[in-house]
């Protein structure tokens, strides 16, 4: 079939700014599809209008049934850069869509600043939980941030502040591209920059005084970091149980008794596309991980109130399990026949009966069985010793 669905990227400037192919292709389109701000740019089309409904994906049924007609989606900048092309091409085939991106906010915000895209973090915050900022904000980092409406610079400046990154730029760009486009900036902890336009993007060049809190990129992090009731993995346990669960690139795992959550949040902090589901039957302590996962950066941990095994069920297929607290035969079962081949489980036992347990399971399934001892100094009279905590005896196997 011939590409008749266009996807093509529109600026600030309009359709005077557009490649005479873009401005060919708006004008034969038998339907433009857009937002109420992009609809608005392209004023001389005498084409059908689609605004984007809510949620967008009730738009597709629509533009599926011009199949094989002109029809051309209008979009910001790069469409394929946090952009509407992703959705779209989940319905349509690539051979029937024909893109025209133009620079995108990223793009014209580096520009702007002379900074190298490639050194940047490119975020997006539009339609994205604020908190997935957190992770990037790394010393000497600099960050261009898709805001979510005039009160995101704001936001990021009294964050950059609480952090202990009050010395940190922010630079608002706002309608770039455009008759109307401004630049201001600010420093985060004096920050009072009025009447922000509402499309704006913030570059933020960060400066973090010696004490802030900056989350490290190696896992195990300090234990107080984490709100919890005592029922925590620690943190060198959890460095040597997160170096066993291997988490790769947008990988998803289940957290079986998740306690405070500490194991689900590092696995997803090791990559901005990785998945887990937090599984803890109580309510308290779900409360608590719901409130760890949005103070460390990780809003989008699901986390599922519930028992195992029965709670196992209906969750999406994991890459790799972790069980810290409740492991019991049939939840070991469960989690095994959950894994697809070359799936990762780890189990961290403390109780002798669910070291009998791992020691069966090691015998019956291979894998490895390591014994874990910390000790940390603590004083006596005028002197120190170690005080060993309680051995854990890990189980952490491949399944076949």
């Amino acid at each position: 079939m011939e590409k008749w669905l266009s996807i093509v990227g529109i600026g600030e400037d309009g359709v005077d700014a557009l490649a005479p192919a873009a401005r060919t292709l708006i004008n034969q389109a038998t339907l433009i599809v857009g937002g109420a701000r992009h609809l608005s740019l392209v004023s001389e089309s005498k084409a059908e209008r689609l605004q984007w409904p809510s949620p967008l994906t009730d738009a597709i049924p629509l533009i599926l049934a011009r199949r094989g007609a002109p029809v051309v989606v209008v979009a910001s900048g790069d469409p394929f850069f946090y952009g509407v092309g992703d959705l779209i091409s989940r319905h349509v085939a690539r051979d029937e869509i024909f893109c025209i991106p133009s620079p995108s906010a990223f793009s014209l915000a580096a520009a702007r600043l002379n900074w190298s895209q490639q050194d940047c973090a490119l975020v997006s915050l539009h339609g994205r939980a604020f908190e997935r900022i957190t992770p990037f904000l790394q010393p000497r980092a600099r960050i261009i941030a898709l805001s979510w409406d005039e009160t995101t610079p704001t936001r990021l400046a009294d964050h950059l502040t609480k952090l202990g990154m009050g010395a940190s730029r922010l630079f608002v760009l706002e309608r770039l591209g455009g008759s109307k486009e401004r630049i201001r900036e600010g420093r985060a902890d004096s920050f009072n920059l009025q009447a922000i336009a509402a499309l704006n993007t913030v570059a933020i060049d960060v400066v973090a005084a010696p004490a802030a809190r900056t989350i490290p990129r190696t896992p195990g992090l300090p234990d107080d970091w984490f709100e919890n009731d005592g029922q925590l993995t620690k943190r060198e346990i959890r460095a040597v149980t997160l170096s066993a669960l291997a988490p790769r690139k947008g990988e998803t795992l289940w957290d079986i008794g998740a306690g405070s959550g500490s194991i689900s949040i590092e696995w997803m902090l090791s990559d901005p596309s990785n998945r887990a589901v937090a599984l803890e039957r109580d309510e308290t302590r779900a409360a608590r991980i719901a409130r760890n996962a949005i103070a460390l950066g990780v809003p989008d941990l699901a986390i599922v109130k519930g028992a195992a095994p029965q709670a196992l069920e209906d969750l999406r297929t994991p890459d790799a399990i972790f069980i810290g607290g409740g492991a019991n035969e049939a939840t070991l079962e469960a989690a095994w026949r959950a894994l697809p081949s070359q799936g990762r489980i780890v189990v961290n036992g403390v109780t002798l009966e669910t070291q009998a347990l791992l020691t069966q399971a090691f015998k019956a399934k291979g894998g490895d069985l390591i014994h874990l001892q910390i000790s940390r100094a603590r004083p006596v009279g005028r002197f120190h010793a170690l005080d060993p905590a309680m051995a854990v005896l890990q189980w952490r196997a491949v399944k076949p």
